[in-house]
């Protein structure tokens, strides 16, 4: 079968095309924003990629259409799609039907935090023999692809709650079915599409009732919108996961840290040491991830303390505090950062490591909850552990960056675009600095070309 993938650089999209290309079919695929690491994915797998929405990208001679949820009525893809009475679907239910009978089913979900814990079980049950196959919002660096078929029952998928396409509002995650789930935890986001947490509440809910009774829900205890969740309606055994020393006894799965940086950590289970862990990881939020997909390891019915020693060389995913490079004592990351809660938690875990280093954040608003100023009085607190701050606050942003920058506890400053934002981190950095770069988007390579600029001027 030919398939034409709209919206196919997008991270889900992309794993959707890497799929079938492996089971066999004839890829080609358009989007109107193509950038690494999903780009660098579909040119080495050969996939024809064509930019934008032009009607004629489609091939003639093309089966189907599978529609990422990037796209609306309006467009014009989708409207010649319709027009000529094109077989088409959605990206999670060609998923379901192409890919998924058979399989042991385990949805990772949660507000953020979904594609590293996807990362870390794919990563361990791999360790563990089981040979899993996978789709993930991002490259595993492990792995070298977003997702693989894999020859054994398993399969873990992020389980996302935007929508599912325009012609299906469903949150993608419902098309799963999965035997196995992980909520990872619940906030307020995709203010594009959803009104209030409530509404994502209930799509978790949706997600909760797919469930069997003879699966289990991996479900994080310190946070109250789950157990909200869970107070709808449960059929399904629960197991939980949290840090919280006070509640901690309540906790199926737990952990001790041995660094405050999270770096190391004894894994607990029912009381019970099952083993220690030293990864290179940080923050409390990936000791959390950790746990969550070490209780998904367990309920696939394999054993966890075999499997502790393997993360010790995990090397996570591209663009999740991905090493850029250092030059003249100044270290480089590139985060994909899209909530205020990612972001703090992520800068805590920096803090800890690098203690009183100076941490500098470049930071682009760019998700549509970004943009639509759905967190904008959170960003301020949540950059609490960064010593300056050059805000990307592109003309087309809807609302004052000024108040953002005026909020920070730091220095700060907002500029128009990248080169100017890259002027204003060279002006600002120096030796024994970490210079974060926080964009779920391309960000205009910006992360790769102030590295060079530090090369080609210290």
């Amino acid at each position: 079968m030919k398939l034409h993938i709209l919206g196919i650089a997008g991270t889900f999209m992309g794993g959707v095309a890497a799929l079938a290309r492996e089971l066999g079919h004839q890829v080609e695929g358009s989007d109107q924003a193509v950038y690494p690491p999903m780009s660098t994915q579909l040119e080495q797998l050969g996939i024809a990629l064509r930019q934008g929405y032009d009607p004629s990208n489609i091939s003639a001679d093309c089966d189907e259409v599978v529609v990422g949820n990037a796209l609306s009525r309006g467009n014009p893809a989708v409207e010649a799609v319709l027009d000529a009475g094109r077989r088409y679907i959605s990206g999670a239910q060609w998923l379901a039907e192409q890919v998924l009978p058979g399989r042991e089913v385990i949805a990772v979900a949660g507000t953020h935090g979904k594609t590293t814990t996807s990362t870390i079980l794919t990563y361990l049950l791999q360790a563990a023999g089981a040979e899993p196959g996978f789709l993930i919002g991002g490259v595993a660096e492990d792995f070298g692809v977003s997702a693989r078929v894999g020859t054994g029952r398993a399969f873990v998928v992020e389980a996302d709650e935007y929508d599912t396409a325009f012609f299906d509002k469903r949150s993608k995650f419902v098309h799963y079915r999965p035997r196995i789930a992980i909520l990872n935890n619940l906030e307020f986001d995709h203010a594009d599409i959803f009104p209030d947490v409530a509404a994502i509440q209930r799509q978790f809910h949706h997600l909760v009732r797919t469930v069997p009774g003879s699966g289990r829900l991996i479900v994080n205890g310190e946070d109250a919108r789950l157990a909200e969740v869970l107070a709808m309606g449960c059929w399904t055994p629960v197991d939980t996961f949290g840090l919280d020393p006070a509640q901690a006894a309540a906790f199926t799965w737990t952990a001790r840290l041995l660094a405050e940086d999270g770096s190391a950590f004894i894994v607990v289970h029912n009381g019970v040491e099952l083993g220690e862990v030293r990864w290179p990881l940080l923050g409390r939020h990936n000791v959390m991830n950790a746990l969550a997909s070490l209780a998904a390891v367990a309920a696939a019915g394999h054993d966890v303390a075999g499997v502790l020693p393997a993360l010790a060389d995990f090397r996570s995913v591209k663009r999740r505090m991905e090493l850029v490079g250092t030059h003249s004592g100044i270290t480089v990351y590139d985060d994909f950062a899209h909530h205020p809660t990612a972001i703090a938690t992520t800068l805590a875990g920096l803090r800890a490591k690098v203690g009183g280093a100076r941490i500098v954040v470049a930071m682009e608003p760019r998700s549509n909850s970004m943009r639509l100023g759905a967190h904008a009085d959170a960003l301020a607190p949540s950059l609490a552990d960064a010593d300056a701050v050059v805000f990307l606050h592109r003309p087309e942003l809807a609302w004052d960056g000024g108040k953002v920058v005026a909020a920070l506890r730091g220095d700060g400053i907002a500029v128009p675009d990248s080169d100017a934002l890259i002027d204003a981190l060279r002006a600002r950095v120096a030796a024994g600095d970490h210079v974060v770069f926080m964009s779920n988007g391309g960000f205009d390579g910006a992360p790769r070309r102030f590295l060079q600029a530090l090369q080609t001027s210290r």
